[in-house]
């Protein structure tokens, strides 16, 4: 069947070529892009969650909103004038009061000062003036930032001392353009390493020309599809996805190039010609290429079944570009080989005596590592060394904390960043993003003594830097900000110590929340309940629901993997074996990223989708080099002892496979172009995890895991494993090698 097809692609190689090309100019002409709708990550919370169902229910009792995500902010270090400090106030009135029309969207606008103590908590004597500026519940992220810089600049001058315009929506809009303004960068990199790399491996300038078209062809693809059936299913597509395709696209179709002209490689050293070479590599190798692209798209597509809506949009568009890469290698590479032939891995210089006797050395010294790796007396100590450093590296992740950052994420020298770090010198870390508490019940509006009591036991919690509420006699009660005109509703405004969005304030609110009911009762509120509002309120709900996640998505995740493996290989006790191997990687890595974000760089947690969306992605893309890597051995042994057959095929596949890795990892590790925190980390796990199940998994740890328990389907008694010390030759055992490493290139 395989030959059948290998047939079939090779002769329709250019109706191939140019079914591609139409393809993918109709998709550019006809079709939506990713991230064509303006969504980001954050806009994927759920109006489910509690936290904004609380908030809505605040605006409704009282009117307005208590919470702004917009702020003006002025600062002199040495003090504000009198004249600058009223100036503010009279223009955040004369907003309010509808006397400055052209502020709109802008419906209201709040100063705060810290002048004379007036706001708690503030470290600072006037110095600070933070203007909170309102808008309408449907006016868009973007249109608030424009609203609120047009305002500064038609409303304040040189004298009043502005830093900037901050807050959390500025900070998600900044976030987004960063990573569109990144994505040319980004591309130009990876399209570059990539040429490097295989222009190196193979020693060939057209090889890595190739690998780069189709991957070309999958990504135009992948975007323009994936954004019309975001569109056609009203699912928003986060723009925080596209750089991460990009580099998934690059590095897994050049994985999948880098085999196919390993195996035209191959067979143009036995002496094949064009079409022939390019019958029997593809006929090797689909197989594996389908069975390692379905497995990665399941595995990635595993999130679909998580609650978060986050991981619900990461899921299906990584699913996607996998799938789609994998459909384009598996019919454009066959026909473009077919066509170029001994061109594929033409180079300018030809291949000196010195270089071929280097080759012929790195394939004897493979050859001598393979052999060793595979004997039942030194596979143990191999496992037992790999299992020892593995968990090791995993042991930090025990102290693994999860946040959601805006405006911390974003780059020391942001104009969004530098106006919060002012504001946040003046007052204290949690300014910009306060928490509200509502509480709601008949008449608790009137309860004076009680909010009051409760108020101050708000104060006193771990975590919480100031309170405003009710019991403050400095807020002008005809301004109705914390009492409920008809009564059944009272609020207050926490501002915490840390940074809003990081793990300690999450961490000091979901304390806050599991107390409130016993705070409500030492008050003296009874009948009455209590929520929670406002940014840090949302990441912990987004928090609690990641991890509420990883239960089902690990085990929807890790039978998607093993289903496949067990199919592929027809057997159940290796693929256990090899996913347990996937599973130490992936803890080694998160372990190794918990360290130096957390402990190294002192960072207030990990984002909070960065650890899971790294576990998906390694779990599914190592089961491409358990394919890659196991395949041919496992085909291999079904004449002689597993031992034996992975001897023969490690070294031609585990120079594939660390050609590829490397490619990979280099794909994922140029995401740190983009200056967002987030991708930082993004960029660390992955390029480090895709380099550990290369080089340790799947090199080491899996070869000889397998040695020591062979394929579960019992040896084949013809074939004895020969007892007999390491020969004087450092080649495997005497068999007829799948497809030798050959030592010049054509």
């Amino acid at each position: 069947m395989l030959a059948a097809y290998a047939r079939v692609i090779v002769r329709l190689r250019w109706l191939v070529v140019l079914f591609w090309a139409v393809a993918a100019a109709a998709s550019v002409v006809y079709l939506p892009a990713v991230g064509a709708g303006g969504h980001d990550l954050d806009e994927l919370v759920s109006t489910d969650n509690p936290a904004i169902q609380s908030e809505i229910r605040s605006f409704e009792k009282f009117g307005f909103p208590l919470l702004s995500r917009v702020a003006v902010v002025q600062r002199k270090a040495e003090g504000l004038p009198l004249s600058t400090q009223r100036a503010a106030v009279e223009r955040a009135r004369a907003v309010s009061e509808g006397r400055l029309p052209d502020v709109k969207p802008v419906l209201a606008a709040v100063p705060v000062t810290n002048v004379g103590g007036l706001f708690p908590g503030s470290t600072e004597n006037g110095t600070t003036i933070i203007t909170l500026l309102f808008t309408a519940p449907d006016v868009s992220l973007a249109d608030q930032v424009e609203a609120a810089e047009k305002f500064v600049a038609d409303h304040y001058g040189p004298e009043d001392a502005v830093v900037g315009v901050t807050g959390s929506v500025p900070a998600r809009v900044g976030q987004g353009d960063l990573v569109l303004s990144s994505l040319p960068w980004l591309e130009t990199a990876t399209v570059v390493a990539v040429f490097l790399i295989i222009a190196v491996a193979f020693r060939s300038l057209v090889a890595p020309l190739l690998a780069l078209a189709v991957s070309g062809v999958a990504i135009v693809l992948t975007l323009h599809i994936g954004g019309a059936v975001a569109q056609r299913l009203g699912v928003p597509v986060p723009q925080e996805t596209q750089p991460l395709l990009v580099a998934l696209l690059l590095g897994v179709v050049t994985d999948y190039v880098v085999f196919y002209l390993s195996g035209v490689r191959a067979e143009f050293a036995e002496g094949a010609g064009r079409l022939a070479a390019a019958e029997r590599a593809t006929a090797r190798f689909t197989s594996i290429i389908v069975t390692a692209g379905a497995t990665a798209a399941a595995g990635t597509g595993a999130l679909i079944v998580a609650d978060s809506p986050a991981f619900r949009a990461f899921g299906p568009g990584m699913a996607l570009a996998v799938f789609t890469g994998m459909v384009v290698a598996v019919t454009l590479v066959p026909a473009l080989l077919a066509i170029l032939g001994p061109a594929a891995l033409w180079s300018r210089r030809k291949r000196s005596a010195p270089d071929i006797a280097a080759a012929e050395a790195e394939r004897v010294g493979n050859g001598r590592g393979a052999w060793l790796l595979t004997r039942r007396w030194f596979a143990p100590v191999v496992v037992l060394a790999c299992v020892g450093a593995l968990a090791a590296a995993a042991y930090p992740l025990r102290d693994i904390a999860l946040g959601v950052s805006f405006v911390e994420a974003l780059p020391g020298s942001h104009a969004t960043r530098k106006a919060a770090d002012q504001a946040e010198k003046g007052f204290v870390e949690g300014i910009l993003s306060p928490t509200e508490v509502l509480v709601e019940g008949p008449g608790v509006a009137s309860r004076a003594e009680q909010l009051r009591a409760l108020q101050a036991a708000l104060g006193k919690q771990p975590g919480v830097a100031a309170v405003v509420g009710p019991g403050d006699d400095a807020i002008p009660q005809e301004l109705a900000l914390f009492q409920a005109p008809d009564g059944t509703a009272a609020r207050y405004l926490l501002v915490l110590d840390d940074e809003p969005l990081g793990a300690r304030a999450v961490h000091t609110l979901a304390g806050l929340n599991q107390r409130l009911p016993a705070l409500l009762k030492d008050a003296g509120l009874t009948d009455v309940r209590a929520s929670l509002g406002g940014d840090t309120a949302v990441a912990r709900v987004v928090v609690d629901q990641t991890v509420h996640d990883l239960g089902r998505i690990a085990l929807a995740a890790l039978l998607a993997n093993l289903l496949f493996l067990a199919l592929y290989l027809r057997a159940l006790v290796a693929p256990v074996a090899l996913v347990v191997c996937s599973v130490l990687a992936i803890g080694a890595t998160l372990g190794l990223t918990t360290w130096l974000f957390q402990d190294v760089l002192g960072g207030d947690g990990l984002t909070f989708y960065v650890p899971f969306a790294v576990a998906v992605l390694l779990l599914a893309l190592g089961s491409d080099y358990n394919i890659f890597g196991v395949g041919p051995a496992w085909k291999e042994a079904r004449g002689r002892p597993l031992a034996d057959a992975l001897a023969i095929t490690l070294p031609q596949s585990a120079r594939a496979i660390r050609i590829a890795a490397f490619t990979l990892a280099i794909s994922f590790g140029l995401l740190v172009l983009v200056p967002l925190r987030p991708f930082q980390e993004l960029a660390f796990a992955l390029s480090v995890g895709i380099l550990i199940d290369a080089f340790i998994v799947r090199s080491l740890l899996a070869p000889a895991l397998l040695t020591v328990l062979g394929t579960g389907r019992g040896e084949p008694a013809a074939a004895p494993e020969p007892d007999e010390p390491e020969p004087d030759e450092t080649e495997p055992p005497a068999s007829k090698p799948a497809a030798p490493e050959p030592t010049t290139t054509a």
